[in-house]
């Protein structure tokens, strides 16, 4: 026991409701909306100290709750019927600890919860309960930084946890501590992904109804108000020849555009969002890339997720082959130790971090890749305000990152607007880069 210990006094929660500037699509289907979860939580210490914290993330559900069955107001409804119980659970939370030790013996218990709510066609799958349970476990690590007046990162110490990592990953990780694999001071800047999404249009000619609201429209005005030097490129996966075409036409605009500006250096991410049917169709489309566009190819750094996320029922459809040429991050995958060391078998060389998944979880993940010597990035959820000042600060600390993903600028500017005079360089990027080095506030920073 330590004397900075907490427990929860008090939960409550807010949803609001954004619209999205242009569509966005997840999975093959188009996203033009969010829902904001919003948490606010009290916690005490053992010597009598009172903090709130603040925890938000956007419901993503078509990302985390994807269903043939049920439609998009049905996963989203599903999701918000779990909120009150992961509220209630949290704050009926018996342990009195560090958050880490306050979110590892309540997941359990959210994911039993959400195996009882019975009444939709497809059940609520654990990725999901991860998402809705994020803003709870943000809002701990929030409020403890905040009664202790430290940036959350310089409390995942001994002097603050109370076990080694064995504890939380098995005797394995015996004698290893969390804060070896975490920086207390963030980044100064980091690069910026920006996304290029399947619906997104190119050139101007791509451009069939102009949004009009003096943001960049295509792709090309993107790289120059914001001297961007990383693109993420979202694929079909089902559908080779679009997608090479897809990245051939990307690499041809940038290729005109950066010359503009005297750039000759700029990279790629590929995300399939797990719909290559499987690994051959990923190997095929990068030897055709290859061929069309040999430059392109050299500029990829990893691919995301490129096939189905239960591993365990498709143990044959390996990586290795594939992440011989690129880094294969898991992402949607990624729920717990188990999943990862799946992945590292099958041929994954690296993995994806998302705050969405809760920051303790980000958090112990890290620290198992880093382990196992596996590529890192952290991902976004197009996560607006305060969730993408966490997820910021999340790739901005944990070792090896080299680079950051942030799109609600993109697609979101309306849920960005209360924040970008308080964080000007995370909302509003030059030279292609954002300002980390700002994120050292008390608690996850978004003060």
């Amino acid at each position: 026991m330590k004397p900075t210990d907490i427990r929860v006094r008090d939960v409550s929660y807010d949803l609001h409701d954004f619209r999205y500037r242009t569509p966005i699509k997840f999975g093959g289907v188009a996203v033009d909306r969010v829902t904001m979860l919003d948490v606010t939580l009290t916690v005490e210490t053992r010597l009598g100290k009172v903090a709130t914290g603040f925890g938000s993330m956007p419901i993503g559900n078509v990302w985390a709750y994807p269903s043939r069955k049920m439609t998009y107001d049905d996963t989203l409804a599903a999701m918000k019927a779990l909120i009150d119980p992961v509220a209630r659970l949290t704050a009926g939370g018996t342990v009195v600890g560090h958050p880490i030790d306050i979110t590892h013996a309540l997941e359990p218990e959210y994911h039993a919860t959400a195996l009882g709510i019975t009444n939709t066609a497809d059940p609520i799958p654990p990725l999901a309960t991860l998402v809705v349970a994020s803003p709870f476990d943000a809002a701990l690590h929030d409020a403890f930084g905040k009664v202790h007046g430290l940036n959350c990162y310089h409390t995942y110490g001994p002097d603050f946890v109370s076990h080694d990592l064995g504890h939380y990953l098995g005797k394995e990780f015996a004698g290893d501590q969390l804060i070896q694999h975490i920086s207390t001071t963030p980044q100064p800047s980091m690069p910026l992904y920006h996304l290029i999404g399947a619906l997104d249009p190119l050139e101007p000619g791509d451009v069939q109804t102009p949004v009009g609201d003096g943001m960049p429209e295509t792709l090309g005005e993107w790289i120059l108000r914001d001297g961007l030097t990383h693109l993420k490129i979202k694929l079909n996966g089902e559908d080779v020849g679009w997608d090479v075409e897809r990245v051939c036409r990307v690499e041809r605009v940038c290729t005109l555009t950066q010359a503009r500006r005297g750039v000759n250096t700029w990279h790629y991410s590929l995300d399939f969002n797990e719909r290559c049917p499987d690994v051959q169709t990923l190997l095929g489309f990068l030897r055709e890339v290859q061929s069309r566009a040999p430059a392109a190819f050299d500029r990829i750094a990893y691919i995301e997720q490129p096939t189905a996320r239960d591993l365990k029922a498709n143990r044959s459809n390996t990586m290795h082959e594939a992440s011989a040429l690129r880094p294969v991050v898991i992402d949607e995958s990624l729920l717990d130790l188990e999943s990862l060391l799946i992945a590292r078998e099958m041929g994954y060389t690296g993995a994806a971090l998302k705050a969405c998944k809760g920051q303790t979880q980000s958090l112990l993940m890290a620290a198992a890749a880093h382990r196992y010597g596996l590529f890192l990035c952290v991902q976004d959820l197009t996560c607006p305000g305060a969730s993408l000042i966490q997820s910021a600060s999340l790739a901005a600390h944990v070792d090896g990152m080299s680079a950051i993903e942030a799109n609600s600028r993109q697609y979101v500017p309306a849920a960005n607007a209360e924040w970008e005079g308080r964080f000007p360089g995370v909302f509003r990027i030059e030279g292609g880069r954002m300002n980390t080095g700002i994120l050292t506030g008390p608690g996850l920073g978004a003060v």
